[in-house]
């Protein structure tokens, strides 16, 4: 017998029982997947932040807000979190003006336009990141599961044997094995990954608050 073979890893999950395989299956989506999210959250908050950047220094340029605001509803396709935020701004603070109504009620329905689309904002960068989380925590369970089935049914292939020994252990808790294997390499990126967008993301909500403010007293200022 060609032990090399027989504990090749691909033999192994072939050779595995179908409880195993279709946790070894369920684990390899939840890892495809995971992969998929990654990328795809590393490009929208790059480019969130890379809007967000270009949009700050116009904005601290000494930009005139109208012209600002006509540019921003230009590109709106194209248009960074922070630029959305300061569009509804913009939009809900010409309405108030429009029906002169006192400045703090107008202040206060500009801060609930752009809190509402600060929300949105948000919710679009975070999505799929309970995604993540989940794999992260779940898929060394499941991958656990996996194990302890496989290591089951080699100790009860085990019990019709008069004598054992290792190469006849060593199949079958390798091909256990490879569950846990497999559940940890879907979890360890998903859940590193989620840490790591969960930082930006704050770190990019934290921009996006303080420039709220800012602009409040910027408007604020032109309804004196």
């Amino acid at each position: 017998m060609n032990v090399t073979t027989d504990l090749s890893f691909t033999h192994l999950v072939l050779q595995a029982s179908v409880p195993v395989q279709l946790i070894m299956l369920i684990l390899a989506l939840l890892s495809v997947m995971s992969w998929y999210w990654i990328f795809r959250k590393i490009f929208q908050i790059r480019d969130a932040r890379r809007r967000t950047d270009a949009f700050e220094a116009s904005f601290w340029q000494g930009s005139d807000l109208e012209t600002l605001a006509r540019l921003t509803e230009s590109r709106l396709q194209h248009a960074g979190p922070m630029e959305m935020v300061f569009l509804a701004a913009w939009r809900e603070f010409l309405r108030q003006r429009s029906r002169s109504l006192d400045s703090a009620a107008a202040l206060e329905s500009v801060r609930r336009a752009m809190r509402a689309a600060y929300q949105r904002e948000m919710d679009e960068l975070e999505a799929h990141l309970a995604f993540l989380a989940s794999t992260g925590s779940v898929a060394p369970y499941i991958g656990l599961l996996g194990t302890v089935w496989g290591i089951m049914n080699s100790f009860r292939g085990l019990a019709n044997m008069t004598s054992a020994t290792l190469s006849h252990v060593a199949p079958g808790i390798a091909e256990a094995l490879i569950a846990t294997a497999i559940g940890l390499f879907a979890a360890i990126p998903a859940a590193v990954a989620y840490n790591h967008f969960t930082h930006d993301i704050e770190r990019l909500s934290v921009r996006i608050e303080t420039f709220m403010e800012e602009l409040t007293n910027l408007l604020q200022r032109q309804l004196r």
